[in-house]
């Protein structure tokens, strides 16, 4: 109970949408007829979702979101974050680290609707071993550990 439990993406163009998140995330999409708009149910390898057709006007991107922001998590930031761009999608925030956790970004579909993907760091244990990681460019930053005092990153 009171765990997030379903997601839903408004498009003005679903069929354009379905192809853009099939293409990254080889989602299914299944069209459920017996409601009274355009709808597709999403199916994932955990949460499931719906997307249906848009009922009023694309907000502008410079106004941020109006809505809860989905993140999906993935195996390979860059590679997924690639895949994003070459089926037309951009970047609204790029690649930042969340100390210990993961690696986080935006994106921004092609109806302008926001989302997130971020993929878990790789530790052995959270007793000062050395991490290898890259920067938001790509470039390489070098070991970084993770401090027992205060649990984050840092080359000290």
């Amino acid at each position: 109970m009171n765990t997030i439990g379903y997601f839903e993406i408004q498009s003005s163009s679903p069929k354009r949408e379905i192809e853009f998140y099939k293409n990254i995330f080889n989602w299914t999409f299944i069209r459920e007829y017996n409601v009274p708009i355009e709808y597709y149910r999403i199916e994932t390898n955990s949460i499931n979702g719906g997307l249906f057709a848009r009922p009023a006007k694309t907000p502008p991107t410079e106004f941020g979101t109006n809505a809860f922001t989905c993140s999906i998590e993935v195996e390979d930031f860059e590679e997924t974050a690639k895949k994003i761009l070459d089926n037309g999608g951009k970047i609204a925030i790029p690649k930042f680290a969340i100390p210990t956790r993961c690696w986080q970004g935006y994106f921004i579909d092609l109806d302008n609707n926001t989302f997130g993907i971020f993929e878990l760091m790789k530790m052995q244990n959270r007793n000062d071993q050395p991490l290898n990681l890259k920067g938001n460019s790509g470039e390489d930053r070098g070991k970084l550990t993770i401090c027992n005092t205060i649990g984050h990153l840092c080359k000290c």
